[in-house]
């Protein structure tokens, strides 16, 4: 039976620590790494070339969704696992469009986390009952009339994301606990969305960013 290479990428110690445990009790799992924020995630990542990467959400330097789609860009052998506390929508959509297989919620137990590990790496993709909530949703909500279209399409990538994430109802601190960056970081990514959008609230983007599908 091969081994299954896993690089470990969560900010807190605490819990890397207790997943390093539980997974290193299974022998066909080898930790070959640890890193404690996005870059050097995606340092590794590119380096050690794991089989699976236990990615969290939010972490300094580079938060895991982008984390995850500059691994894929170097690495799209490795499956990304996202282990994270968010089980909200905008999170779990913003994972899978970055190319994670997998998607649990931090408080998994070591069977589930076992499991996750191992059908991740046969290619499988695997999500919390949470998760694969929101992924039916997406896929079952009828389509709404784009009454702006091209609205959007001027975004970039990180543009985009945070105003899902304003969408969804976060505030400024909120995006910033999440995102890990600075709250001016976020400040100016939202004043380059408002001008984009030409508007002046966020009351406005939201309603001009659903009006064009979001």
């Amino acid at each position: 039976m091969s081994v299954i290479r896993v690089l470990l990428a969560d900010d807190h110690p605490m819990f890397r620590y207790g997943l390093r445990a539980a997974l290193s009790s299974d022998p066909a799992v080898e930790i070959v790494g640890e890193a404690s924020d996005g870059a050097d995630a995606v340092r590794q990542a590119v380096e050690l070339g794991p089989d699976v990467v236990v990615m969290d959400l939010t972490m300094p330097q580079l938060n895991g969704v982008e984390a995850t789609r500059r691994i894929l860009q170097r690495r799209p052998e490795v499956a990304i696992l996202v282990v994270t506390m968010f089980d909200d929508s905008a999170s779990v959509l913003a994972a899978v469009r970055a190319g994670a297989r997998g998607y649990l919620v931090k408080g998994a137990d070591r069977d589930e986390m076992l499991r996750a590990v191992h059908a991740a790496a046969a290619g499988d993709a695997i999500f919390s009952s949470a998760a694969a909530q929101h992924l039916a949703q997406q896929v079952s909500a009828p389509a709404r009339p784009i009454r702006t279209p091209g609205v959007l399409a001027t975004l970039t990538v990180r543009e985009h994301e945070i105003l899902e994430l304003v969408a969804a109802g976060l505030t400024n601190t909120a995006i910033t606990d999440r995102l890990g960056v600075s709250p001016k970081t976020v400040r100016n990514y939202i004043s380059t969305i408002f001008a984009k959008l030409g508007v002046e609230t966020r009351a406005e983007a939201i309603d001009k960013a659903r009006a064009a599908g979001l």
